[in-house]
C-alpha cells in the first residue's frame, strides 16, 4: 500500500485514468461494431454515417495514445474496405 502523500495521489490518478481509458476503449469498440452491423444489414447510408463517427473516435484514441497509430490505421483500413465492398 502507498505510504507517502504523493504515492497515494498517484494511486488515485491511476485509477481515474484507468476508468477513463476503459470507457474510451468501450466507445471505440462500440463505434466499430456499429459500422460492421450497418454493413451486414446492407444499409449504405447508415454505414457511411457510422463509418464517419468511427473514424473520429479511432483518430482520437490514437492521438491520445489509447491505441497505437498503426493499429488505428489497420482498423480504419479494414472498415473502409468493408464499406467500399458494400457499394
Amino acid at each position: 500500500m502507498a505510504n507517502t502523500v504523493q504515492a497515494k495521489k498517484r494511486v488515485r490518478q491511476a485509477q481515474k485514468h484507468r476508468q477513463h481509458n476503459t470507457a474510451m476503449r468501450s466507445t471505440l469498440r462500440t463505434q466499430m461494431k456499429k459500422v460492421l452491423k450497418a454493413v451486414e444489414s446492407k444499409d449504405v447510408a447508415a454505414a457511411r454515417t457510422a463509418f464517419r463517427d468511427a473514424m473520429s473516435v479511432i483518430d482520437r484514441a490514437a492521438g491520445k495514445g489509447l491505441i497505437h497509430r498503426n493499429s488505428a490505421a489497420r482498423h480504419k483500413s479494414r472498415l473502409n474496405e468493408r464499406l467500399r465492398a458494400l457499394g
